[in-house]
């Protein structure tokens, strides 16, 4: 499984590189996992289902609990690719721009792009905060530098409640 997933890897590398069709390109990898479509004018779609199939691949593929990635995603955007928040988070996963391009992502409002770079943010989380997956999820809300200053979930209640809401949906 190893083999196909570096073949695949190198494939979606080389789609990127050489992306010059006069039709949108398409991720092989994701159309060989059934979750990336085009309609009739070329156009890519993605219904919630695929939406959730993307976060499922996406944490298989870093390694996070994809129950968890689920419960971000739902929280965050109710699996809606979107969604633009007061405070300027785009996307499933409600990037903020300059996380987003810290991460590398060129495209935010992209589906399998901001999912890619949200799942990756969140697995850093997790390996910022040893593991602690309660921290990690309330650094996605409130931020790193707040979770270390308090040593855990701040005091916000926006954060407080996001944590619960995460949580309960990852059982």
């Amino acid at each position: 499984m190893d083999g196909i997933n570096k073949v695949l890897q190198r494939i979606d590398a080389i789609e990127q590189r050489f992306n010059y069709s006069p039709v949108p390109a398409m991720n092989f990898s994701k159309v060989l996992a059934g979750v990336e479509k085009s309609n009739a004018t070329g156009e890519k779609t993605f219904a919630s289902d695929d939406i959730g199939k993307m976060i499922q691949f996406t944490a298989k593929k870093y390694g996070v609990d994809p129950k968890l990635a689920m419960a971000v995603a739902k929280v965050e955007s109710n699996l809606s690719p979107d969604v633009v928040s007061s405070a300027g988070a785009v996307g499933v996963m409600q990037l903020m721009p300059e996380t987003a391009q810290g991460l590398g992502v060129h495209n935010i409002k992209d589906p399998r792009e901001n999912i890619d770079g949200g799942v990756r943010y969140l697995k850093q989380l997790i390996s910022t905060f040893d593991g602690d997956v309660t921290k990690a999820v309330a650094a996605y809300n409130a931020g790193p530098q707040a979770v270390k200053n308090y040593n855990g979930i701040p005091p916000y209640s926006e954060t407080k409640a996001y944590v619960a809401k995460v949580m309960e949906l990852s059982k």
